[in-house]
């Protein structure tokens, strides 16, 4: 996926500055799919260039204008072009499986302080990814809480559970990873 087409989805759930839109990206989609300020900006000219994105100056009070992008009739034709391209699976390319299948060649327990590290990062993503489930899933504003269905908004949710899941199941094999390395760690 170019990041193209996470900014133009971005744009299309709400237009934003740039700035809005790289706080987007650490707050959500950048869990996802992530890029830097600068590549954001960089990539936000040359989709203005294109005529992908539209650009308007919105005055601010005691600051100088912002530029709020938002996605032109052309980027919604390339962004549908994108949707209906097929995608290839994408590969495991994991730097741990590659360190646990090595620490066979050395010590099994040496390993096991950077699994934990490994381990509290994903729970802190779990956490971060349930408390945005309950804040912006929950109660009235939720997906069908009251009228029809807003497939945007479902479709986030959609995401955000495929992220839980992921993490959920990153993390029961990193408690077997554990228990492994353990057990290995205890009979030499």
């Amino acid at each position: 996926m170019a990041l193209d087409h996470a900014i133009l989805v971005s744009l299309l759930e709400r237009p934003g500055s740039g700035y809005e839109l790289a706080r987007r990206f650490e707050r959500s989609i950048g869990y996802f799919w992530t890029a830097t300020h600068q590549q954001i900006y960089r990539v936000l000219k040359r989709m203005e260039g294109d005529g992908w994105i539209d650009v308007r100056e919105v005055p601010q009070q005691g600051r100088p204008d912002k530029k709020e992008y938002s996605v032109a009739a052309a980027g919604r034709a390339a962004l549908s072009a994108w949707l209906h391209e097929p995608i290839e699976p994408e590969s495991v390319r994991h730097d741990l499986a590659v360190k646990i299948r090595g620490a066979a060649f050395d010590d099994p327990a040496a390993l096991i302080r950077e699994v934990e590290r490994y381990r509290q990062v994903h729970g802190e993503r779990l956490a971060h990814y349930l408390a945005g489930e309950v804040r912006d899933f929950t109660g009235p504003g939720a997906p069908h809480a009251s009228g029809p269905p807003d497939a945007g908004r479902e479709l986030q949710h959609v995401v955000l559970r495929g992220g839980i899941a992921y993490e959920r199941m990153t993390l029961a094999w990193l408690d077997d990873v554990l228990a492994t390395l353990r057990r290995l760690g205890t009979a030499r």
